[in-house]
């Protein structure tokens, strides 16, 4: 089943200065993408942020690929 980022990704001015970020949430997606560069896995950013979930990394990914143009 195909995920579709924008189901689980929000950009609003009057949090966190409208930067891409989880909805629900005040977790940015270039953070969650910065733990991915760092080599973390899943499992690991999900022990360190408890209110995500697989789906919503994998969001992220989806986010930053359209962002590229890949």
């Amino acid at each position: 089943m195909p995920i579709h980022w924008r189901d689980h990704i929000v950009s609003t001015p009057e949090i966190l200065r409208g930067k891409p970020r989880i909805k629900g949430t005040r977790i940015p997606v270039s953070l969650l993408l910065g733990y991915l560069a760092a080599d973390h896995t899943i499992d690991e950013i999900i022990a360190e942020f408890p209110d995500v979930k697989a789906i919503q990394i994998q969001a992220c990914l989806d986010y930053a690929r359209e962002l590229r143009g890949i």
